[in-house]
């Protein structure tokens, strides 16, 4: 696949770029090159091939999924103007 000036100023659009025609013309160049690379990519087998998220094998770090009330109201409202039953008391703004 190859792109050309068109494509550039298009994407470029979409993208809310202003380029002008030099970095245009410098695009798709750049453009072609990566596309290439992503072509040569393709052309490897990876049939049997686990994906993998790390290069070396480890277990992810979880906690216990518990539901808590974070005991932590008492201390959120602590330096509130105004507080009720661990909530915020506030002005009426809408009559």
């Amino acid at each position: 696949m190859s792109v050309d000036i068109d494509t550039v100023k298009r994407v470029a659009h979409l993208a809310r770029i202003a380029v002008d025609e030099a970095d245009a013309e410098r695009m798709t160049g750049e453009l072609n090159t990566i596309l290439g690379f992503v072509e040569q990519l393709d052309e490897v087998d990876v049939t049997g091939v686990e994906p993998m998220t790390s290069v070396i094998p480890m277990a992810m770090k979880k906690r216990a999924d518990a539901v808590t009330d974070g005991g932590k109201a008492a201390d959120i409202v602590a330096n509130a103007p105004a507080s009720e039953d661990n909530f915020f008391v506030v002005p009426k703004v809408v009559e």
